[in-house]
């Protein structure tokens, strides 16, 4: 039986300042950026800045939203998504490791789990990311003076949720979006959307041990992760599916400009979305230019002078701009 969604779609994270966190992913990571535009949710104006692969494809979309003006910090723990992978091509840690010394990213040493080669590393705010090498993995990455497209990140290529006990958040993950239970290893569970693969694979990692993290918008700490959906017509059937084994909490359909949302806190305590794939990110820019100037929402508009004032100034260098 096919999984209910298709993949990742974006992963959604709070940062700190709003233009270390553009320095990070457009150049330490090599991302481009896609889309400057703000938190729809709340009364506070916030960034919620986008980043992506070269052709701004859904299953690598990071967005994040900069909370220290807020001044909201977040509490890592358990009921959280911990790491955020990104898929790059294989024999390109060595690139990467030296990549990030340059760019002072703290990171860790090459090591492996399922197979594949992995790199950890840190954001400034404290977000936990992952380099693993993956050979399947043909999207095309972005590319910048320093990297190049034989070492690009790719998008995605899986997330890592930390949970107290694994019993439930299986179920969901099974029976609630249709995934397949690939392996263990450790105290980490894979599994696979469809194929599994980049872009299609969640890994549970249990941490009994581990204190409640934050669930709030608040710096250093992942909000959610969105699964990709078709249209909202294969959106309704996953709600329907999900409040009839009991999941009463999903929420309506939130219209976020570039795709059509629902929400449903999972019970592991990780917050997942399931977010359309049939709008996409030039509805109000060219494909070509995405991410070069503040967007807001039509319903923000009129409001524009009143929720740009207290944002942080930022610049967006050319290159992590223009297609």
């Amino acid at each position: 039986m096919a999984a209910r969604v298709n993949g990742i779609h974006h992963v959604t994270s709070g940062v700190a300042g709003a233009q270390e966190d553009i320095d990070f992913f457009t150049q330490a990571v090599g991302q481009r950026m896609i889309k400057q535009t703000v938190l729809f949710d709340g009364e506070k104006p916030i960034y919620h800045l986008y980043y992506a692969n070269r052709n701004a494809e859904v299953g690598s979309v990071m967005t994040c939203f900069p909370m220290k003006q807020a001044g909201l910090v977040g509490r890592k723990g358990s009921g959280q998504i911990r790491t955020t992978c990104y898929s790059v091509p294989v024999g390109s840690l060595a690139f990467w490791e030296g990549h990030l010394d340059h760019h002072g990213v703290q990171r860790g040493a090459v090591a492996q789990r399922f197979g594949q080669n992995t790199l950890a590393f840190t954001h400034p705010a404290g977000l936990e990311f992952e380099l693993i090498e993956d050979g399947d993995d043909k999207t095309e990455g972005w590319t910048t003076d320093e990297i190049s497209a034989d070492v690009a990140v790719r998008g995605f290529h899986s997330i890592v949720m930390s949970v107290r006990d694994t019993e439930e958040q299986e179920r969901f993950f099974i029976e609630g979006l249709g995934f397949t239970k690939a392996g263990t290893e450790g105290a980490y569970t894979r599994f696979h959307i469809n194929e599994g693969g980049a872009q299609k694979t969640v890994d549970l990692l249990h941490e009994p041990d581990r204190k409640q993290g934050t669930w709030a918008f608040a710096q250093g700490i992942v909000h959610h992760v969105a699964f990709a959906v078709p249209t909202e017509k294969e959106q309704t059937v996953v709600k329907a599916h999900l409040e009839g084994l009991g999941y009463t909490d999903v929420s309506e359909i939130k219209d976020r400009n570039y795709f059509h949302s629902i929400y449903c806190r999972s019970p592991g305590g990780i917050l997942c979305e399931v977010a359309t794939c049939d709008i996409g990110f030039a509805i109000d820019e060219p494909k070509d230019h995405l991410g070069e100037k503040l967007l807001l929402p039509p319903w923000f508009e009129p409001r524009r002078a009143e929720i740009v004032a207290p944002l942080e100034p930022i610049k967006v260098p050319s290159y992590a701009a223009a297609g």
